[in-house]
């Protein structure tokens, strides 16, 4: 049969009703919003403004915010109509299934595997720098052996750890956690919003788009390829600046289609699922915005700290104590995120074993908890390996690289569902159809071309594994393949 075969939506459905793989509804949209904020504000509100703010763009980095949140949100109308339609576990891998064919479906699966476990691996490595210097601030001396950087990263490994076993008690009592957590973490922004706003100095924000300047140009292999291939030199600072720093700062809300892997335990998915990807990009645009504000105007934009900006422009203003604060809201912070990415990779395998493009009795759910704890396990255990022992943060743009590919197919995927299956209900519709889906899908692409050349050899290689795996293995087992029959699967023969 054809690699490029496509499962139908009916099929679809009727296998998200199959006893030994089927999850529990249980999550409102409010749920789904502040999971949604809950991964999309971490690493890069504490961390990524100061630096964008720096090198980019100055004071104008929160114009780049809102570039970024326009090219992200053209990809949340494309997630939210399609979540919406095929309210099922999965998000992009699902989507791809029932439109672009089975190998495409299994390239967005494997990217989607990249994107999550090493995006867990990644932040959990920050939570542990700073864990260890909330200790530090607190009068507690951790051990150097067992610190970040060392052979054995043990704060990162036991986050991992502690999160595993909440992921598979249940995914509503993983939700609490993650609302309270994301309560601190919101007070955090919002206390250095409003206890900055007191300390800024407009004079800082003059002028607020520094004039253009030649930027930094990047040798061999991390070379932008886009760069490598037009030969432009790159710029810092002025309009492009702008633009420059919203590539940046789009990957700060990397996350939001992590909400549509959650949607076959939503309880109303096709009124909830558009609420809480498209309401937790909204909440979170308004507060980068607001806290780029208020960093740029409290430091010089080129004074200002790359790592800890937010620590240090407290720190600048003479109020030491509240770094320890902040502190402990990045703690929190990026908790939340290690959990929701490790609960979407969880989900997108748990969706590929029910395809039988991997094991199908790493799939199954437990009656106990509703979750697929084999799975859990597994995922854990790789993330905790890979985040304790592995100097990892070289590969922060495999993550980035993964995410934009499989937002690039799901928008390419929305005009070609819509013309094979005009009779389905869609509860939420993308406006501008398919002028919205191509021009968010022509966004990633060119954002994807300003990704180094090793970051696109690595591609590559990861690529080659998958492809590996599925001729060897997924290709032969597919459900699709096997003939195995699925109840609802008829298809209507207009399509």
């Amino acid at each position: 049969m054809s690699i490029f075969r496509t499962k139908s939506i009916e099929a679809t459905m009727a296998a998200a009703d199959e006893a030994e793989h089927h999850l529990k509804k249980r999550l409102t949209a409010l749920d789904l919003t502040v999971f949604g904020i809950g991964v999309i504000i971490g690493a890069g509100i504490f961390t990524l403004t100061g630096r964008a703010a720096k090198d980019f763009a100055g004071p104008s980095i929160a114009l780049s915010f809102v570039v970024g949140a326009v090219v992200c949100g053209l990809a949340a109308l494309c997630y939210a109509e399609f979540a919406s339609t095929v309210p099922i576990s999965g998000s992009a891998y699902t989507f791809s299934y029932a439109t672009l064919g089975e190998i495409v479906a299994w390239i967005i699966g494997w990217d989607l595997l990249l994107e999550l476990m090493l995006g867990a691996s990644v932040v959990s490595q920050g939570w542990s720098t700073y864990f260890v210097k909330l200790l530090e601030q607190l009068g507690i001396t951790w051990p150097a052996s067992l610190a970040p950087g060392s052979h054995f990263d043990l704060p990162a490994f036991l986050l991992i750890a502690l999160l595993t076993v909440l992921i598979a008690v249940g995914i509503k009592e993983s939700m609490r956690v993650n609302l309270v957590l994301v309560a601190i973490k919101l007070f955090i922004v919002l206390f250095v919003i409003f206890a900055g706003i007191g300390f800024i100095n407009r004079d800082n924000w003059s002028p607020f788009i520094p004039p253009s300047q030649p930027g930094e140009a990047a040798a061999g292999l991390t070379t932008p390829l886009f760069q490598w291939l037009t030969g432009i030199e790159p710029v810092t600072f002025g309009v492009l600046g702008i633009m420059s720093g919203a590539a940046v700062v789009f990957f700060a809300y990397i996350g939001f289609d992590v909400v549509a892997t959650t949607a076959e335990e939503a309880k109303n998915p096709q009124r909830d699922l558009p609420i809480g990807i498209i309401g937790s990009l909204v909440i979170c645009t308004i507060l980068y915005m607001a806290v780029s504000l208020v960093i740029t105007g409290m430091v010089k934009y080129d004074k200002i700290d790359p790592d800890a900006a937010l620590a240090s422009a407290f720190s600048a203003v003479g109020k030491e104590g509240y770094a320890t604060l902040i502190s402990a809201g990045a703690v929190a912070g990026l908790t939340t995120v290690v959990m929701t990415l490790m609960i979407g990779a969880t989900r997108v395998t748990f969706a590929m074993s029910r395809d039988h493009l991997i094991p199908a009795s790493l799939g199954r759910t437990s009656e106990r908890t509703g979750t697929p704890v084999r799975l859990t396990l597994i995922i854990g255990t790789a993330v905790a390996l890979i985040a304790s022992l592995t100097p990892i943060g070289k590969l922060e743009e495999m993550v980035n690289i993964g995410t934009l590919t499989a937002f690039m197919l799901v928008s390419i995927a929305i005009p070609i569902l819509r013309k094979r299956r005009p009779d389905l209900k869609r509860s939420f519709k993308v406006p501008g159809n398919p002028v919205v889906p191509w021009i968010s899908a022509a966004a990633c692409f060119y954002l994807v071309l300003n990704l180094s050349i090793e970051t696109w050899l690595r591609f590559i290689v990861w690529m080659i594994l998958g492809f590996a795996i599925y001729f060897g293995y997924s290709r032969r087992n597919s459900k699709l393949e096997t003939g195995e029959e699925e109840e609802g699967a008829k298809v209507p023969a207009n399509v």
